[in-house]
């Protein structure tokens, strides 16, 4: 066993002999349990019931929470084959907040991402595989498949003097999406492998629009979000090749108490000419809660663990004792590291016990509440509990480090809560402006509760993605980049202050 080995050892039977330290750990861990378990268990639906059936969520091909709604005129496509249209106009309505209190205010327009055009279903039901090629509001001309993917085409609008040609082709599994100006010159925009196609497929035409999303600033802060109706209306003409058996379906309509639909989508034909109106969203379904939701409890238990970690060097400091571990490690660096090396795994058993409990147990608990929990693959949910106990090890080793900076316990423990959790309050709970929140979870430690995240942020679907809607600015593993850099840095910046100061 080596010197640091032996070192490092000497520090763990340091700690687990300090019961304070080890009843802290548990603490921090119970409290992220105990308050995961009980938010999760005070969140009601309206469904859920012991008579009540609470509706299914539509999952799509990978598995994903998907919102499968829009208006199709559709018929079948047995093996390969093809569709050609040419789209002459766009248009729509959309209801924004009211000038006048209780007079509706609806204005023409669509919505950037709302979508018109060409699609391969494998069947009508929701959450199946699909492919479609698509003229949008504000995003030009699209490929999208199975509700993750998108590619762009050419940018720019859709009128009767510009009109754009869509083309759809099938190969198997395989899936081209093509657009034209002139119906001549064909460019090809994407391929999409969908896997396990069946022989007979639908092929139409399709309108959908999300609704008018519009977020704006609150008084105390923050922001309120609000999405009102939208819908979108496509005219195709130069349908080809020429058939009939058309069938007009509104997928996923909404219904009222009395069977008829909410905002019904429509579709007319006027000898070869169609035009399609329709209501929803093709995409990843963002609303709802994820399993982030069962990690509540964090912040609470990170302040148990810091009050542990700082307490593990700046005890030697109250009681003297610094001095006899530098005359058993002189290099005082290898002591603050073993230090580290120890607060971290202490933190990281903890984190990953209390996440390893709480994620699943606490999913459960929202599920049988009638909470539609958006669910994700058990690598994601893997990569939560890991990451948690990873962000917990990393805030350790910061705190340790600030406590031998400050030798203090109050101020370090103050900077160290002030650094990690205060950031992460300020820019979740709506007390500041979307921007500065996002800038605070990208420059400070707090960065690293992005590895929380689970369900992504997609630039096809709208939606406020901002962090009191539980969406971070940086990517999981970058935030979590982000903390580990200061605990480096400040842990380097204490090992440095340690050898050029007095014990």
């Amino acid at each position: 066993m080596t010197d640091f080995a032996r070192l490092v050892r000497a520090e763990w039977t340091k700690f687990r002999t300090v019961r304070g330290w080890v009843l802290g750990m548990l603490v921090a861990a119970l409290v992220i349990v105990s308050l995961g378990l009980f938010s999760a268990a005070g969140s009601h639906t309206t469904c859920g019931g012991a008579s009540e059936v609470c509706p299914a969520v539509p999952v799509g091909p990978d598995g994903e929470a998907v919102n499968d709604k829009f208006f199709f005129v559709h018929r079948p496509l047995q093996g390969d084959g093809s569709l050609t249209a040419r789209v002459t106009s766009m248009t729509g309505q959309m209801r924004l907040p009211d000038a006048i209190p209780g007079v509706r205010n609806v204005a023409s327009g669509v919505v950037p991402w709302a979508k018109a055009g060409l699609m391969i279903k494998d069947g009508t039901r929701e959450g199946s595989a699909y492919a479609a090629v698509m003229v949008t509001g504000g995003h030009g001309v699209r490929m999208q498949h199975d509700f993750t993917h998108d590619v762009a085409g050419r940018p720019g609008g859709v009128s009767k003097d510009s009109p754009r040609w869509l083309r759809l082709t099938r190969a198997g599994d395989t899936i081209t999406g093509f657009e034209s100006a002139d119906g001549r010159n064909w460019t090809r925009i994407g391929t999409a492998e969908l896997a396990g196609l069946s022989a007979t497929v639908r092929i139409g035409l399709f309108a959908a629009s999300p609704g008018a999303l519009t977020v704006t600033p609150a008084d105390l802060g923050g922001s309120i979000t609000a999405e009102r109706f939208a819908e979108a209306s496509a005219t195709f003409d130069q349908v080809g090749p020429q058939g009939e058996g058309w069938t007009y379906d509104d997928v996923a309509a909404t219904l009222n108490p009395d069977g008829t639909a909410h905002h019904p989508g429509s579709a007319s034909r006027t000898a070869g000419t169609f035009t399609v109106t329709g209501t929803g969203d093709i995409g990843p379904r963002l609303d709802g809660p994820t399993i982030a939701n069962t990690l509540t409890g964090v912040p609470a238990g990170l302040i148990a663990l810091v009050v542990v970690s700082v307490s593990v060097i700046t005890t030697e400091y109250r009681r003297g004792l610094i001095h006899t571990s530098l005359l058993a490690s002189p290099r005082r660096g290898r002591l603050l590291a073993a230090k580290a090396i120890v607060a971290a795994a202490a933190a990281f058993a903890s984190g990953l016990a209390a996440a390893g409990v709480v994620v699943p147990a606490g999913t459960r608990i929202l599920r049988a509440n009638g909470n539609v929990v958006l669910p994700v693959s058990w690598l994601t949910e893997l990569r939560v509990v890991v990451g948690m106990a990873a962000f917990l090890a990393a805030a350790a080793v910061l705190a340790l480090a600030l406590g031998a900076l400050f030798r203090r316990s109050a101020a370090a423990v103050s900077a160290a809560i002030a650094l990690v959790i205060l950031p992460h309050i300020l820019a979740t709970a709506s007390v500041l402006p979307a921007g500065v929140g996002q800038w605070l979870l990208r420059l400070t430690p707090a960065a690293g509760f992005a590895i929380q995240q689970s369900i992504p942020e997609y630039a096809h679907v709208l939606g406020n993605y901002a962090p009191s809607a539980g969406f971070y600015p940086l990517p999981p593993w970058a935030g979590l980049a982000v903390l580990c850099g200061y605990a480096v840095l400040a842990l380097a910046a204490a090992a440095f202050h340690l050898s050029r100061r007095d014990a």
